[in-house]
Parts: C-alpha cells; sequence; structure tokens
C-alpha cells in the first residue's frame, strides 16, 4: 500500500533529575555538595533513507519518543545523555507542524538528518547552587521537560519525469511498457490512485527514473479529486510528459485536456509551470487520431515539442525516451537545485517564550505561560530551599504583583500547570 501523507506525535526526552548530595569521606564528615547534574534527554531525529519509497510504517507506530536521560548521582557524578531516537523517512519527506502548518524540515537526501523534538536539558544538581553564602544547598532541579508536537508527514516522490494528463490517457500503460514497473490499468476514470514509479532504461546506458501520477481534473488546484494529493508529487519532477489522449475516446478534445492541465499545474504553483514539458500524443493506433492531431500542434505551436505514440502498440516510443533523455541530459541539476532552493531549507521558527498571563476560573486564578509552567516542573518540591528558589523566581518575574493586580488575597487559590498552591504575600 501506497502512504504519502500521516500525523504522528514525537517527543524528546525528558531531562535527568538533578541530585542534592554532600561528601561524606573519611575525616570530612560534614564535606560540600556533591550531588551531579542529570544528563540530556534524546532527540527525536528524522533521517532519510533512501531504501524507503512510502510512509507505510507510520501506519502502524504513530508515537515515537526519546528515553530520558540519567539522574545526577552522589559523588559530582554527571548522569548520561539519553541516545537520540532516529526515525527513518524516505527521500522526498516534508515535516510540518501539524497545528500550523509550518515547515520544520524538507528531507530530500540520503544520510540527511533534522532534529523534529529536542530532548530537555539535565536538571542541576546542588554543587551549582554552592556560593559563598550557602556553601551547603539543599537545592536541585528536575530535569528540563523534552519538546513535544503533533507532525504531519508529507511524501513527494522523488522522480526525474512525471507523467501527467486526464484519467484514463493511458499513462499507467505507458509507464507498463517502457519499464518493469506494474501499475494497474483499467478502462475507467482513476484507476490509478497512487503514484507508481519505474526505472527506464535507454540506449546507451542511459536510465531515468518515471512517476506515473494520478490522473487530473479540472479544479484539482483547490484539492478536487485526487487534487492536491497528485500535485505534491508534480512538485519533484524534472520533466514533465504531458500524455494526451489524440483519439478523443472519452469525448474530450485533446487541445483543451491540454490547456486545462496546464491551466492547474500553474494555478497550484506557477513555478511548474516552466519546468520543462513534452507532449506524448498516445492513442495513436485509434481512429481519429492523426486527424486531430494536426489540429493539435498547429493549436500549441512549434515550441512545445509532441510526439505521437501508442503504449498499446509501442508506436513511437523509442523517439519519445530520447527525447526525454536528451532534455533531461541538457538540464543542469543546479537549475531544478535553484528552483525549489527555497523549498527545501531546513528550518525551524521559535517563538520567543511568552512571560505570563492569568485568568480566573471560578474561584482560582491561573496562571499560564512556558516558561512559569516550565519553571514549576523543574523545581523539587520536597527541598525547602527549592520552594524558597521557586517563590524567589516568581516574584522577580512580577507573577506575584500581577496576581495582586487581579485581585489575588491572601489564601487564594492560584493554579500553575499541574500544581496548586494557597497566595502568599
Amino acid at each position: 500500500m501506497f502512504v504519502d501523507k500521516v500525523r504522528v506525535f514525537v517527543k524528546g526526552g525528558d531531562g535527568g533529575n538533578g541530585m542534592v548530595a554532600f561528601r561524606r569521606e573519611k575525616y570530612e564528615p560534614r564535606g560540600g555538595p556533591a550531588g551531579g547534574d542529570g544528563g540530556r534527554g534524546g532527540d527525536v531525529i528524522f533521517r532519510v533513507d533512501e531504501g524507503l519509497r512510502t510512509l507505510m510504517d507510520f501506519r502502524y507506530q504513530k508515537h515515537f519518543k526519546a528515553k530520558k536521560g540519567e539522574n545526577g548521582r552522589s559523588k559530582s557524578q554527571h548522569g548520561k545523555n539519553a541516545d537520540p531516537l532516529v526515525v527513518r523517512v524516505p527521500p522526498g519527506t516534508v515535516v510540518k507542524v501539524a497545528d500550523t502548518d509550518e515547515v520544520i524540515c524538507d528531507l530530500t537526501r540520503h544520510g540527511q538528518e533534522a532534529v523534529i523534538a529536542r530532548g530537555g536539558r539535565g536538571g542541576r544538581g546542588n554543587i551549582r547552587f554552592s556560593s559563598p553564602k550557602n556553601p551547603a544547598p539543599h537545592v536541585a532541579e528536575n530535569g528540563e521537560p523534552g519538546e513535544e508536537l503533533w507532525v504531519d508527514l508529507e511524501l513527494k516522490l522523488l522522480a526525474d519525469v512525471g507523467l501527467i494528463g486526464y484519467p484514463s490517457v493511458g499513462k499507467s500503460t505507458l509507464l507498463s511498457t517502457v519499464s518493469h514497473a506494474k501499475p494497474k490499468t483499467g478502462a475507467y476514470p482513476f484507476t490509478t490512485i497512487h503514484p507508481n514509479l519505474g526505472v527506464v532504461e535507454v540506449e546507451e546506458g542511459r536510465s531515468f527514473v518515471m512517476a506515473d501520477l494520478p490522473g487530473l481534473i479540472e479544479g484539482a488546484h483547490e484539492g478536487v479529486g485526487l487534487g492536491h494529493q497528485f500535485l505534491r508529487h508534480v512538485e519533484r519532477t524534472r520533466v514533465l510528459v504531458h500524455v494526451v489522449d489524440m483519439s478523443g475516446s472519452e469525448g474530450r478534445d485533446p487541445y483543451q485536456d491540454w490547456v486545462n492541465i496546464n491551466k492547474e499545474l500553474t494555478m497550484y504553483r506557477e513555478s511548474l509551470s516552466r519546468r520543462p514539458q513534452v507532449v506524448a500524443a498516445n492513442k495513436m493506433d485509434l481512429p481519429g487520431a492523426k486527424e486531430n492531431l494536426k489540429q493539435f500542434k498547429e493549436s500549441v505551436g512549434e515550441e512545445i515539442p509532441v510526439y505521437p505514440v501508442s503504449a498499446a502498440t509501442r508506436e513511437g516510443l523509442r523517439e519519445l525516451l530520447f527525447a526525454v533523455a536528451d532534455l533531461l541530459d541538457s538540464i543542469p541539476d543546479e537549475v531544478f537545485a535553484e528552483e525549489t532552493e527555497e523549498e527545501r531549507k531546513v528550518y525551524r521558527s521559535r517563538e520567543p517564550e511568552e512571560a505570563f498571563t492569568i485568568r480566573k476560573e471560578n474561584e482560582k486564578f491561573v496562571v499560564e505561560g512556558d516558561r512559569v509552567e516550565k519553571l514549576v516542573k523543574m523545581t523539587n518540591f520536597q527541598y525547602d530551599e527549592s520552594v524558597a528558589r521557586f517563590s524567589h523566581i516568581l516574584k522577580e518575574m512580577g507573577v506575584e504583583d500581577a496576581l495582586r493586580a487581579k485581585g489575588a488575597k491572601v489564601g487564594d487559590t492560584v493554579r500553575i500547570g499541574d500544581m496548586e498552591f494557597d497566595f502568599q504575600e
């Protein structure tokens, strides 16, 4: 089964907790702090594997969580960092944030990697909080939570040549004739509902990868029919072979078919209108094809190369394949790379951490914000000094004053994340 779009959950590993410990060596019963830091949580990394051609595996595993870092230990020993979780994806995978459609990365080359969810840093042990004023602190941090998010994976096939055209014009038959691919064929529209790939070998030792793509119809750029599922894969092809039913066996005008499909390509992405294209005038073995071909050539002009072929009888296929191979050889890789450079950049914008917001929920005051919620998770509340540090940081952030401005009084309940406490001056 071909799968080209899935949604999965990824989570970086939490950092290990820092430790409160003290030296208890001979002759030093009251030694200084010796609690080590926790190890860093593992990252979730997507890596391209050229042996994969589909996102099928992600239908059965949708959650990917990296391991937590090791907790800090006594004798100032730091916890071990967790190994990253490496997830294999096929070349041509675009990773987007599910909620916003923000592109995280576009993975195209074998071995290319991108960090999708970063692991949290390890919590600091009490050796980090030692100072002349407090040489033996009972303070340690919990590990930082790892990043977590839902992402959409979209596969855009990497092929040299893409077969485009209306349903039932003979694209699948053409691919099966010129390669060893065995796509499903049938005398009804949308026989092909998933892309098929085949390696085409031309004389002189040349070869290229050809993709048979699901048929287009009017409105495809808006998602009509197989719309976006098809057009997503056209973006990666270097040359387009536009297959036209020159016999008009489906009751349509061949020239109007050609116009409509090119219009859909342009409306979906303007750069596709500049993609090199040749026309495979198919079904030349059927009645009326020769008359239609003459009129078609007059309408499209001499700039568009038109090759009369019959996928059923193999007529004209040799000339078509040589022309496509020559066209591929004439296009420098740099041209295609420049055209899609912006699409292939690997980046991840990061919003600045918001301070906090306060709202009232029934009789409780709810404080929300990435920084304050992370502070709660990283505070070890079993130590009084950690609690005091937590209160001090909230005060420095202005949370105490903001609560008072919202009407909070001594004894009122305040909730931050999963923790509730009474408001105190």
